[in-house]
């Protein structure tokens, strides 16, 4: 090789170096984003657990309490560890929670929550997750499957509580209407309590049973009502309403109120602001619901994941403690269920799945 041929070619690589040196070596990175934890979001981040992807694969998404539910496991996944949370939801149909949990697992998910669903449904899709290392948290769903923690809302003592308030209220004595519905785990185990109430007062008698979740609980629940009403149209033909879930108690409340049948008391389970406001009414039929902070149910469950991306021992069962809300026991002014443990100090700031790891 000639002196000349030699001489392009170092003029060359030099041209090449110093073009490389000011497009990737003259810059300086940018600092990672933060989040309102003070989290650093970006691919560096000295927390192995920020950034982590969350699916949140639901059954059904209706009314206010599965809005603050949601809004409980937003919280606690963005605020709190700098994720990120996907909500899948699948509008009552199991063929398509299973194909959504089967997408969950398929996008690598760093981990899934579950809502409600059935082990038929479930189970092999779980079994999938778990086998591919994606830790798996379940909010009533009886499923059961090694590795996997399920939470319940501690049903039976909700059902029994709001029960024992309706016998204390009705002096043991009167006709109930039962709405309920088969197929959801926490509705097997309401019905349990509701059984033993039954035998346990024998001055009460049930009237009428029905019930049904679809696209409009709450509306589909008040034609029901009325047309229960309308059979049993004179005071003292109905005592009270037990409502195994709110959007039964806000169809049955709606209905009651339009038919001016003030004689009739609705007890309910589960809360939002929205029945808040309805048990507030002093006018109203509803009286009492047995509850967990929706919002607390969302961040429990969040908790427990993050334990098992922390490789951390999680119980296979996790029971949620329930309060008793009643009318007299709120104030005349309007509250929501962010004011509640004002009035009710056992409502809201649960600290239950808050390891010492997550304190600091």
């Amino acid at each position: 090789m000639n002196k000349k041929i030699q001489t392009i070619i170092a003029v060359f690589l030099i041209a090449v170096l110093t073009v490389l040196s000011a497009g990737c070596g003259s810059k300086t990175a940018a600092p990672a984003a933060k989040n309102e934890a003070g989290t650093q979001q970006g691919g560096d981040s000295s927390n192995p657990l920020a950034n982590k992807k969350i699916a949140l694969v639901m059954q059904i998404n209706l009314g206010t309490f599965s809005a603050q539910y949601i809004s409980g496991v937003k919280e606690e996944v963005e605020k709190k560890f700098g994720g990120q949370v996907t909500v899948f939801t699948a509008d009552g149909d199991l063929a398509r929670m299973a194909a959504n949990l089967d997408a969950a697992v398929n996008q690598k998910f760093d981990a899934i929550l579950i809502d409600h669903g059935t082990p038929e449904a479930l189970t092999k899709g779980v079994q999938n997750a778990v086998a591919k290392n994606i830790p798996v948290i379940a909010f009533d769903a009886n499923i059961k499957v090694p590795g996997v923690t399920v939470l319940e809302q501690g049903d039976k003592d909700m059902a029994t509580s709001v029960l024992d308030k309706l016998a204390k209220d009705s002096g043991g004595k009167g006709n109930i209407v039962k709405i309920w519905v088969a197929g959801f785990a926490p509705m097997e185990r309401r019905q349990v309590a509701y059984q033993e109430f039954l035998k346990k007062n024998p001055g009460i008698k049930e009237v009428a049973a029905f019930g049904a979740a679809t696209a409009n609980t709450a509306l589909d629940t008040q034609a029901q009502m009325e047309a229960v009403l309308k059979k049993y149209p004179n005071k003292g033909d109905i005592t009270a309403v037990w409502a195994a879930w709110d959007e039964f108690a806000k169809g049955a409340t709606r209905a009651i109120e339009q038919a001016g049948r003030t004689d009739i008391k609705v007890y309910g389970i589960d809360m939002s602001d929205e029945d808040l406001q309805m048990i507030q009414n002093p006018k109203g039929p509803w009286v009492a619901s047995a509850a967990v902070d929706p919002k607390d149910i969302g961040r429990v469950q969040v908790r427990y994941a993050y334990q098992k991306l922390h490789k951390d021992q999680t119980p296979e069962t996790v029971v949620l403690k329930p309060v008793l809300v009643t009318r007299e026991s709120l104030p005349t002014e309007k509250v929501t269920t962010d004011k509640l443990h004002d009035h009710i100090k056992e409502w809201g700031n649960s600290d239950q799945g808050i390891a010492d790891w997550m304190k600091k």
